[in-house]
């Protein structure tokens, strides 16, 4: 089966074969993963307000140029003295989207005044499965993953993407940032993986 994951990051795809492979086992081989960006498929506008509501149009997007199954997510960082920012906005906090380091650094002047028992945060991410029908419309399925920690005051790590090298995630034995973690360990805890393994189910039943 074909199942084409809505996004231009090529890393992002690798992440999700990996979460997909230690959720399905051997099945995990019948699905074969393809991005929209191997396929030049473009970019939607992402006009929704919501993580769940930009990964639904992602993955619909998809799923409606291609007639095939699509999976898409949609994920930020929500800080809780930000008032939940940057949130939808994360990839393109510092103006310009994709700019990680810029972003990085904007975050932490922001926040730099704030105390270290007070920089908590989360990473949310919403998965979501279109699949396409006969009548043009498809069958949509979305869940909701995430992972709390907070930030710290230098990046630390070569590994992950985004803010991973400013967050230590709470679900672990120690001090790592996600940066730091191996795949496998971040995978295990992460937002996406979360989400992704809450829409395996869904995933199986096409598989049948």
């Amino acid at each position: 089966m074909k199942l084409v994951v809505a996004t231009h990051n090529e890393g992002k795809l690798v992440e999700i074969r990996r979460i997909l492979a230690a959720d399905l086992g051997a099945d995990a081989d019948r699905i074969e993963l393809v991005s929209a960006g191997s396929l030049n498929l473009p970019d939607p506008v992402e006009t929704g307000v919501t993580f769940q509501e930009n990964a639904l149009l992602k993955a619909r997007f998809v799923a409606k140029l291609t007639g095939l199954p699509a999976l898409a997510d949609d994920s930020g960082l929500i800080v809780d003295v930000m008032g939940n920012a940057p949130g939808i906005l994360s990839a393109r906090w510092a103006g310009r989207h994709g700019d990680d380091a810029a972003n990085n650094a904007l975050l932490l002047a922001q926040i730099a005044d704030i105390p270290d028992g007070k920089r908590t945060a989360r990473f949310r991410c919403a998965a979501a499965l279109s699949v396409p029908g006969e009548d043009g419309e498809t069958t949509d399925t979305v869940e909701i993953g995430e992972m709390p920690g907070r930030i710290i005051r230098e990046p630390r790590g070569e590994h992950g993407f985004g803010y991973d090298p400013l967050f230590v995630p709470d679900d672990q034995p120690g001090e790592l940032t996600s940066a730091e973690l191996e795949p496998a360990a971040k995978n295990a805890i992460s937002h996406r993986g979360k989400a992704i393994k809450a829409i395996v189910p869904a995933i199986e039943a096409l598989l049948r």
